[in-house]
C-alpha cells in the first residue's frame, strides 16, 4: 500500500493506493485547518482500506506550489511517516497534479492557480508520453493569455479576468475545463508517485522542501517575510 498526502489547497484529498491503483480516498475542503484535520483523515482513511500504517510501502506528497500553512502540513507528516516507517517517498507538483488527469487532451494542458497580487501560477504539460513543456511559474492572466497556443486545455483555477479574455478571443484557441473536472484528488498523485517510485525517482526525506513561486509571508504583522 501507498498513502498520498495533497494539502496544497483548501481542497485536501488524501489516498490509499496499491501499485499506483486506487484503493480508498478521501477528498474535503479543509479551508485553512490542514492542522488540526489532516492526522483525523489519514487514520479514517486507514480504517476504511482496514489497514495500519505499517502496511505502507511508499508515501507520495504534493510539494506545492500553494497555500504556505497547508504544503507545511502536508509534507511534514509525509516525512515524519517516511522516516517513521522506513519507506520511500515522492513529491510531485501541484501543477502537474492538477494537469495529469487531462493526460488525454489532444494537446497542450495548462494548469492554473491563483498566486495572490493579481498573479496567477501556471505550468504546460501534454501526454503521449507526458511531459512537462513549460516549468511553474508566476504571470499576470494578461501574459498567460497572451502566451496561449492554438488549442489547448486550462484546468485548475481559473480566475474570472483570464475567463473573460478567453471569452473574448474569438479563435477559440483555449477551453476551460470544468470546475468539478479541476479538483485534484489524490487518484492523480497515487499513480505519478508509483511511477517515479518504480523509476527510483524518489526524493531525500531530509531535502524535500515545499515548492513556493515566491517567498512565503511569516512572522509578525508588519515584519518582512523570508
Amino acid at each position: 500500500m501507498e498513502l498520498s498526502i495533497d494539502t496544497a489547497s483548501e481542497m485536501a484529498s488524501i489516498g490509499l493506493s496499491s501499485e499506483g491503483a486506487l484503493v480508498a480516498e478521501i477528498t474535503w475542503r479543509c479551508r485553512r485547518n490542514h492542522t488540526v484535520e489532516l492526522l483525523p483523515a489519514i487514520d479514517q482513511l486507514l480504517a476504511r482500506g482496514g489497514v495500519t500504517k505499517g502496511d505502507l510501502r511508499a508515501v507520495f506528497v504534493c510539494s506545492g506550489p500553494g497555500m504556505y500553512t497547508g504544503l507545511r502540513v502536508g509534507i511534514s507528516t509525509a516525512k515524519g511517516l517516511a522516516r517513521a516507517l522506513e519507506v520511500p517517498m515522492v513529491g510531485v507538483g501541484r501543477l502537474e497534479l492538477d494537469a495529469y488527469p487531462h493526460a488525454a487532451f489532444p494537446g497542450q494542458i495548462i494548469a492554473v492557480h491563483k498566486a495572490g497580487r493579481g498573479e496567477l501560477a501556471w505550468a504546460c504539460y501534454a501526454g503521449q508520453p507526458w511531459r512537462e513543456i513549460e516549468p511553474p511559474q508566476l504571470a499576470t492572466s494578461e501574459e498567460l493569455a497572451s502566451r496561449l497556443q492554438e488549442h489547448c486545455l486550462l484546468v485548475g483555477e481559473i480566475d474570472e479576468s483570464l475567463a473573460a479574455l478567453l471569452r473574448q478571443d474569438a479563435t477559440g484557441r483555449a477551453v476551460i475545463a470544468s470546475p468539478a473536472a479541476a479538483i485534484r484528488r489524490a487518484a492523480s498523485l497515487g499513480e505519478l508517485g508509483f511511477a517515479r517510485l518504480v523509476a527510483g525517482q524518489t526524493d531525500d526525506v531530509a531535502l524535500l522542501r515545499p515548492v513556493y513561486l515566491r517567498p512565503p509571508v511569516v512572522g509578525p504583522p508588519g515584519k518582512p517575510g523570508r
